[in-house]
């Protein structure tokens, strides 16, 4: 797991361990566990998601995700607003819009620690492990596709996850 995902307090690294127990990750219901309203919604081109404090509820979050954008960037974008605000909630302010890319108004440091959290959510690296042992003999490349059909996400983001990219 990564560096971020060590920083994390042992009892929110204990809630997302739950969550890896059924695969694909829940994140909608982590979302939510974790007190986060999150929405499907018409974003601008380009616009994957945003995190920002809800105006209705004092202290609490909203993410919205962009409903045009194919079902594994959702996820992904999902799991990235989640490390936004597990890592960086004394930051997002007004709020954090990530574009496709998965730039935003954070600096690319928080960018780039919210993707590798995000990765470590949806993409269990004892799950992988676990799964990988299964098939002994069988070549990282071979493994990407079953691997992110089986976590609900892209062939680039296993293929990072593994290395291979």
């Amino acid at each position: 797991m990564s560096a971020e995902w060590q920083r994390l307090a042992p009892e929110i690294r204990v809630l997302l361990e739950k969550y890896h127990q059924t695969i694909p990750v829940k994140l909608g219901e982590l979302a939510k566990e974790l007190g986060l309203a999150v929405k499907a919604a018409t974003l601008d081109v380009g616009i994957s998601g945003e995190i920002a404090p809800d105006p209705d509820i004092v202290g609490a979050f909203k993410i919205r995700i962009n409903r045009h954008e194919v079902k594994t960037r959702q996820r992904f974008t999902l799991a990235h607003e989640i490390a936004h605000f597990l890592l960086h909630k004394d930051r997002i302010g007004n709020g954090i819009v990530d574009n496709i890319l998965y730039r935003s108004t954070l600096s690319d440091k928080y960018e780039a620690e919210a993707n590798r959290l995000a990765a470590d959510i949806l993409m269990p690296e004892a799950v992988i492990l676990d799964w990988r042992k299964q098939r002994k003999g069988l070549a990282k490349r071979e493994c990407v596709h079953p691997l992110a059909e089986l976590f609900g996400v892209s062939e680039d983001a296993m293929s990072i996850r593994l290395g291979l990219k």
